[in-house]
Order: C-alpha cells, then structure tokens, then sequence
C-alpha cells in the first residue's frame, strides 16, 4: 500500500505518451491524494498534493513531455483541475489523519486486549512434575485476541486438574463469563477432594452468577467444559464431561476419544436438569499424551464444507511431543480452512514421557 501512490503515478507516465493530445489523462492525478492517504500520514498526502499539480501543469504545457503547447497550462479546464487537486489534497490530509488516529486506537485496543489475554488465559506451566504440557489459543477474528474459550492446569495435592471450556456466545458477556469460570475452577481445584465435588462448585459459581446477571436468557448461559485429573502415583486419568467435546488419548499411533456416552449437561443447565455428575478413570501409562480441545477445532470446514478430520489427522502426529503436536494442528487447520478460521480453538496438551514410570506419588513443589 506504500508503493501504491509511486505505482499509481508510473501507470500515469505511461499512459499520457500513449494517449492522444485531446485526451489530458493528467486530470487523473486528482485522486493521487486519495491514493496515498491510505497507507500516509497526513505530511506525506500534503507533498503529493503539491506533487500532483505540479505535474498537472508539466504535462498540461511542456511540448517536449506531453505534445501540448505552453498555453494548455492556463486553460479552464487545466485550472480547475489544480484546483480539484488541491481540495481533494485537503481532504486527503483529513482522512489520513483520522486513519493515524484509528490505527493508535487499534493499537492500543491491541495492547490492551494482550493483556486482557495473559490474565485470562495465563500460560500453563511447561511441565508439573514428569507431565509434559502446552496450550494453544486462537480467536477467529484476527482483532480480537481473546474469546470465549478457556484452559487450564493446576497442581494440586490431588493431582494435577486440568480445564477446558466453550462459553455459550461471544463479546464481552463470553469473556466475563470465562474469565468467571476460570476464578471458581482455580479456587476450588485447590479444596475439593473429588472431580465431581469440583465441577459442582464451579457449576454453583456459574449459576449464582447468572442470577446476578438477571435478564431472561439466564437457563442459556452456559458453559461446556470437561475436568481431568490425574492423580500422583497413579497411571490412569478421570475425567468429568459437562457437555463438551470428549478428550483424545493418543498411545503408539493409537487415538481413542475417552467417551463412555455419560455426559452431565454443560455448566449452568444441570441445577435445571438435575443430573448427577459422573466420573470415569482410563489408563495413562507412560509415552501416553492426552489432548482435550473445543469445538471450534472439530467444527472447522473445508471449501467443500466437510468438518476437520481430527483423529485422522492425530494418528499421523502421534509420535510429536506437546509443542510440535500444538503447532502441527494449528498449521494444519489454517490450511485445511483456508486460513478462515470460523471459531476459536483452544487445545491443552498433556504428555507423560516414555521413560518417566509414572506420574509421582507426591505433588511437586509450589
């Protein structure tokens, strides 16, 4: 966009030889100020104004440039169009000051939203114990940084507690809502000595504070989720599924989605429903790696409006740690949508080593 003006003249200088005399294709050079208040500040708009009348009465009465006589220079016609040039100039500076003053405030927003970011979705710690982690985080609009989406993992004296959730919607009211969860599952990881304890706090933080937010769509804020825990000393993982997408556990080229088809409702629906909370234990032996994920990376489409083949995919990565795995996926989606993303993703990667036994008996320290 900065050539944009230089590209725009050059066409000019081109096209005038080419032209007939009675054609004064010069009188283009009245948008050249408009051309370059796009990528400009309002200095730079100003020189190419005063540059574009210039060269309007060089090739309006210059023999040797433009064919014309000396007297085309002061011609009506010629005249009005300096003087065009000059209040479009006008405006251009205008416009490109307002187009700096937009881009500040785009970046301040930026910064503002970065930060919002590392608060609401802090880093996870590379490594707890002999668990290997990382985190992946996307939003579908470029501009906005932050989502509905969230992740987590905490160690405890139970285990290290793993979360990830989809809140029901966008905007600010997703964010506050995320920003809520993450509160109560962080507090209460801590103190409750069950999963099924932990996702019942955390729903009776989320239901009070859709009561507080009053209004008549309170049974439809709502939160999927699934809680992981896996405990110290012990080779196998619980989970608790509140709705959400089932976590992929990835073994020696094997991929198994840990589903049982006992799914509690997502958060926020089950003081409605009034269904328990169930937890189921699978095995996580070591070179095991777990992947919990949202829906915006399964929900993803190709240009044909097929959905992404996630297991497919993970069985071709199976042998990648954490990191590459996070990185490959994020790749592969950008690609397989065009790179138009049409939700947020968010994943958390969890691998025990080969050659670590097990997870340790005691928490680490910290």
């Amino acid at each position: 966009m900065r050539w944009l003006p230089v590209l725009y003249v050059a066409a000019l200088l081109l096209l005038e030889p080419a032209t007939p005399v009675e054609w004064p294709v010069s009188f283009v050079l009245i948008a050249l100020p408009l051309v370059a208040a796009f990528a400009h500040g309002p200095a730079v708009v100003g020189g190419a104004t005063v540059f574009a009348v210039v060269l309007e009465g060089v090739l309006a009465g210059t023999p040797c440039c433009a064919g014309r006589e000396v007297g085309y220079l002061w011609d009506r016609h010629y005249v009005a169009s300096y003087i065009c040039t000059g209040l479009v100039g006008v405006l251009g500076m205008i416009l490109a000051a307002h187009r700096v003053r937009r881009e500040r405030t785009l970046a301040d927003l930026r910064f503002v939203a970065d930060i919002a970011q590392r608060v609401l979705l802090r880093p996870v710690p590379h490594q707890i114990g002999s668990l290997h982690l990382e985190s992946l985080y996307r939003s579908a609009a470029a501009e906005a940084r932050i989502g509905g989406d969230l992740y987590e993992a905490v160690p405890t004296r139970y285990g290290v507690r793993l979360l990830i959730g989809d809140v029901r919607g966008k905007g600010l009211l997703a964010v506050e809502t995320a920003a809520a969860l993450l509160g109560a599952f962080r507090e209460a990881a801590q103190d409750e000595p069950t999963l099924p304890a932990l996702a019942d706090r955390v729903e009776t933080s989320m239901n009070r504070r859709a009561v507080l937010l009053g209004g008549s769509e309170v049974g439809e804020r709502f939160v999927t989720a699934v809680f992981a825990e896996i405990p110290f000393g012990e080779a196998l993982i619980r989970v608790v599924n509140c709705g959400h997408p089932p976590p992929v556990r990835i073994r020696s080229g094997e991929v198994c989605e840990l589903d049982r088809g006992r799914s509690a409702p997502p958060l926020n629906l089950g003081v409605l429903l009034g269904e328990p909370y169930h937890v189921d234990a699978y095995t996580f032996r070591p070179g095991d790696q777990l992947l919990l994920y949202t829906d915006g990376i399964t929900e993803t489409r190709d240009a044909a409006g097929s959905f992404y083949p996630l297991l497919q995919r993970l069985r071709s990565w199976s042998a990648l740690p954490p990191r590459e795995l996070l990185e490959r996926l994020h790749r592969d989606l950008l690609a397989y949508s065009g790179d138009r993303l049409q939700d947020d993703i968010a994943a958390l990667a969890v691998r025990l080593p080969a050659d670590e036994p097990a997870v340790p008996a005691t928490p680490p320290p910290g």
